[in-house]
C-alpha cells in the first residue's frame, strides 16, 4: 500500500488594527498572538525533525509583526500596560478592569491562582458603572498585577520552557514590579522580532513551505466582481453598485509577491486566497503572477465537479484548474479533519484527540488502498485562534500528534510544493465553482445589508478617487495620493464584513466597524476634500438582527419526530448553528439548528441534524440538553441504528430518571415535565445549551461559548429568550 501523503497548512492572520488618523493599533492581537501561537506553532517542529508542514502568513500580519519590533507601533492596551500603576487615572484603571481580561477564561485565567483571584474581585459580569465603583478596591499592587498577567497568560508554554525571564514571572506570580513589567514587554517585543526569521531558517533548511495570501486579506473573486457571489447565491440581494476592479486584486496579489520576495529570500509559489475565495476570473490573475499553486475547500471541488460530496476519493489528490490559456495547481482542504483540529479537540484530552486523527487517516488510506496514485490529505485550518480553548495551548496535543506522526510509516508529512514537484496533478479542472471555504459561498462578505452598506461605501469612495485623481492628473504619484490608494486596499480586506451582519460577533464589533470606516474617512482627508457625513455613521446595527428568534407565545407541539403542522413550532425559540462566534467559524456540524420552547406543564425542545437520522452513523451520538440554570440537570438522549430511540433520560447529581416523551423521525423532538424538572421557586429564569458527544467526549457545543436564557414558565410568562 502507497503512503498516504499529508499536508498541514496553517494559516496566521491579521487585519491591519492601525487607526489611521492617530497611528494606534486599535487592539493588541498581532503582539499578543506573536507570543501565544506565531513562534512556538513553527519552533515546535525543531523537536520533530521528520515532521513537514506548511504556514500561511497574511503581509498585513507581518507588516505590524516588524513595527512592534522596531518598537514603532503602539496599541491603547500596550501603553495601558506601560504606563505605571500608580499613574493611573480613573478612566485607565476602568480600561484596564474591563479589557484586561480579554482571554479565553477556563484555560487562560483560571489555571492562574492570581489572575483568577483578580477576575473574581471584579466581578464576571460588570457594567461601566460597576467598574467604577470596583475600581476604588483595586489596589496598586492589584493593577500592576493585571497588568502584568494579562500580557503573560499570552505567552506559549514554550516561553516557560525555553526563557528564564517567562519562567520566572511565572513561578512568582503576583506582587510584580514596574522593571517586571518592563521586562515583559521587551520580551514580547523581541519575539515580535523572532518570528519572520524562524519561518526564514525553517523553509531554508526545507523543513516548511511559507505561502501567503493576497495583501490585506480580500475576497478576490468579490474585487474581480461583486456578482460572483450569484454563482453560490442566485438570490441573493447584492450592493446597489456592482464592484469591479480585477486591477485592484491583481494590486493586492502582486504586493505580496513583493514584500513576500524581501523577507523569504525568494519567489513566492503558493497562495491561500483570503477564506480559501476562488472564482474562474482570479486564476488568469494568479497565473500571470507566477502563483504555482492555490487551496481551497472541498465543497469547492465537489461543485466544480458536479460531484457529491461522498466521492470522498476525488478530494485526495491534487488538479490543474485551467480556464482559457492561464491554468494554476490547486488542493483542497479535508474540512472534517480540519475542523476537527479547529473546534473538536480542543474538548478532548491530547491523547484521545491525537488517537482520533489518527483513525481518520489510517481510514482514509485504507479507503483509497493502493489505487496507483499518490494521493494527498490536505489539513487547512486557522493556526492561531483555536489554540486558546485548548489546554496548554493546544502544545500537548501537538506534540503527541508529531510524535505519532512521526513512528507512523504509512504517513508522511509534506510541504506542498515539493509534493507537487514529485506528484503534479493527472487531472484538470476546466470550471471552477466561484466561493469560499464557508458552505461554498460569500454570504459571510456580501448579501447582508451591512454587507452591502460597506461594499456601495467602499466603492463610492474609491470612485470619488479616481475621479480626484482625473482632475489633478499632477498629484497621482504625491505621497499622499499613493497613501490613499493605500487606505482603499486596507478597507478591501475581508475582516470588516466579516463582523457585518448577523454571522459573527463580538464583544469589539464597534472597533472594526469604526477603522473600516476611517480608512475611507482618510482618503478624503489625504485628498483634502469633504468626508461624506454618512461615512461618520456606524454601519454596525443598522438592522438589528440575532442569531437566534426569541419565542413569540407558549407551544405544545406533538411528540412525533415531525413537523405535523407548520404551525406547531412557529413560535418557538430558535437557534441556527455554524456560526462558532468571534473570528472562527464551524462548517463541520451534526445539528443544523434547534428549537426551543414551552407551556405551562413542559419545556419542548427540537434538534435538526445534518445527519440523516435513518443512518448507521447515528447510533455514535449522544446529544444533550445542559441546563446551567437549574444547575446540575441534564437531559440525555441517544438512538438506535436506524432512529428509534435508545435512550432519553434526566440526569441529576443523584439520579438517573428514565424519560419517555421523545420520538424521532423527520427531527428529533422532546419534552421534559416541569413537575420533573423541579425549578426552584426562587430562580425566574431557565439556562441551557446544546451539546453533542461522540464516545464520550463532547464534538459540538451550542450557543458556542454562551447559553440560552428562557423565562421560567409560569402564567404571567412573557416568552422571551437572549444570547448571553
Amino acid at each position: 500500500m502507497k503512503k498516504l501523503h499529508l499536508a498541514f497548512l496553517w494559516h496566521q492572520h491579521q487585519p491591519l488594527y492601525k487607526n489611521p488618523s492617530t497611528g494606534v493599533n486599535e487592539l493588541p492581537w498581532v503582539r499578543l498572538h506573536a507570543t501565544k501561537d506565531y513562534f512556538d506553532m513553527a519552533a515546535i517542529l525543531d523537536e520533530f525533525p521528520l515532521i513537514k508542514s506548511n504556514f500561511n502568513v497574511v503581509p498585513s500580519l507581518l507588516v505590524q509583526l516588524d513595527e512592534y519590533a522596531q518598537k514603532i507601533a503602539r496599541d491603547k492596551f500596550l501603553d495601558m500596560t506601560l504606563t505605571a500603576a500608580d499613574q493611573l487615572i480613573e478612566s485607565e484603571k476602568i480600561f484596564i478592569l474591563h479589557n484586561f481580561f480579554m482571554a479565553n477564561w477556563e484555560t487562560m485565567v483560571f489555571p492562574y491562582n492570581r489572575y483568577h483571584q483578580l477576575l473574581e474581585k471584579r466581578g464576571r459580569q460588570t457594567s461601566t458603572e460597576d467598574l467604577r465603583r470596583i475600581q476604588n478596591y483595586f489596589t496598586i499592587a492589584d493593577i500592576r498585577d493585571l497588568q502584568v498577567w494579562f500580557n503573560l497568560s499570552w505567552m506559549d508554554p514554550y516561553w516557560r520552557e525555553k526563557d528564564e525571564l517567562i519562567a520566572s514571572l511565572f513561578a512568582k506570580g503576583r506582587n510584580f514590579s514596574e522593571e517586571d513589567k518592563q521586562s515583559l514587554i521587551q520580551k514580547q517585543l523581541s519575539i515580535c522580532g523572532m518570528i519572520i526569521p524562524k519561518y526564514k531558517e525553517l523553509q531554508d533548511r526545507g523543513q516548511i513551505e511559507v505561502s501567503a495570501t493576497p495583501f490585506y486579506h480580500p475576497i478576490l473573486p468579490l474585487l474581480c466582481d461583486t456578482n460572483n457571489a450569484l454563482t453560490a447565491m442566485p438570490h441573493a440581494q447584492l450592493p446597489k453598485k456592482r464592484f469591479q476592479h480585477k486591477e485592484d486584486a491583481l494590486t493586492q496579489i502582486q504586493k505580496t509577491l513583493a514584500y513576500y520576495e524581501r523577507s523569504f529570500c525568494r519567489p513566492l509559489r503558493g497562495m491561500w486566497p483570503s477564506e480559501g475565495s476562488v472564482s474562474e476570473d482570479i486564476i488568469p490573475l494568479l497565473s500571470a503572477s507566477g502563483i504555482q499553486w492555490i487551496a481551497s475547500d472541498e465543497e469547492i471541488l465537489f461543485r466544480s465537479l458536479h460531484a457529491a460530496a461522498s466521492s470522498r476519493s476525488k478530494l485526495y489528490k491534487p488538479y490543474r484548474v485551467k480556464i482559457g490559456d492561464n491554468a494554476v495547481n490547486m488542493i483542497f482542504r479535508d474540512h472534517a479533519l480540519s475542523d476537527a483540529i479547529g473546534f473538536i479537540y480542543a474538548k478532548w484530552a491530547a491523547k484521545d484527540a491525537v488517537n482520533d486523527f489518527m483513525n481518520r487517516l489510517h481510514a482514509i488510506r485504507d479507503t483509497l488502498g493502493d489505487t496507483g496514485e499518490d494521493n494527498l490529505v490536505s489539513v487547512i485550518l486557522d493556526g492561531e485562534n483555536c489554540w486558546e480553548y485548548y489546554a496548554n495551548d493546544g502544545r500537548d496535543f501537538l506534540r503527541q500528534l508529531y510524535g505519532a506522526l512521526s513512528a507512523d510509516e504509512t504517513i508522511e508529512t509534506v510541504t506542498i510544493s515539493d509534493y507537487l514537484l514529485k506528484h503534479p496533478p493527472v487531472e484538470t479542472l476546466t470550471n471552477l465553482w466561484a466561493g469560499s471555504w464557508i458552505n461554498g459561498n460569500f454570504a459571510i462578505w456580501i448579501g447582508h445589508s451591512e454587507d452591502n452598506v460597506a461594499w456601495d461605501y467602499l466603492l463610492a469612495t474609491r470612485n470619488f478617487l479616481s475621479n480626484y485623481i482625473q482632475k489633478y492628473p499632477k498629484k497621482k504619484e504625491t505621497p499622499a495620493i499613493l497613501s490613499a490608494w493605500e487606505k482603499i486596499y486596507i478597507a478591501e480586506g475581508s475582516d470588516w464584513n466579516w463582523w457585518y451582519g448577523n454571522d459573527h460577533s463580538s464583544s469589539i464589533d464597534a472597533i472594526f466597524d469604526y477603522l473600516f470606516r476611517q480608512n475611507l474617512i482618510a482618503v478624503y482627508e489625504l485628498c483634502n476634500e469633504k468626508v461624506p457625513d454618512y461615512l461618520y455613521k456606524t454601519i454596525k446595527g443598522i438592522v438589528k438582527t440575532q442569531p437566534t428568534l426569541e419565542p413569540s407565545e407558549m407551544i405544545t407541539p406533538k411528540i412525533d419526530g415531525k413537523v405535523s403542522s407548520y404551525f406547531e413550532w412557529k413560535s418557538a425559540g430558535y437557534y441556527e448553528v455554524g456560526h462558532a462566534g468571534g473570528s472562527m467559524h464551524q462548517v463541520e456540524t451534526v445539528i443544523k439548528s434547534f428549537y426551543y420552547g414551552f407551556d405551562l406543564e413542559n419545556i419542548y425542545f427540537r434538534l435538526d441534524l445534518n445527519t440523516a437520522i435513518a443512518s448507521k452513523s447515528i447510533e455514535e451520538f449522544t446529544f444533550n440538553i445542559i441546563f446551567l440554570t437549574p444547575a446540575g440537570k441534564e437531559l440525555r438522549l441517544s438512538l438506535e441504528n436506524g432512529g428509534n430511540i435508545r435512550e432519553y433520560a434526566l440526569l441529576s447529581a443523584d439520579n438517573q430518571d428514565p424519560l419517555t416523551s421523545a420520538c424521532a423521525g423527520k427531527i428529533i423532538e422532546c419534552a421534559v415535565s416541569l413537575d420533573i424538572l423541579q425549578i426552584p421557586p426562587e430562580i425566574s429564569t431557565i439556562e441551557f445549551v446544546v451539546t453533542v458527544s461522540k464516545g464520550g467526549p463532547e464534538i459540538e457545543r451550542w450557543p458556542y461559548q454562551s447559553s440560552v436564557i428562557m423565562p421560567k414558565p409560569s402564567e404571567y410568562s412573557n416568552p422571551k429568550s437572549w444570547l448571553v
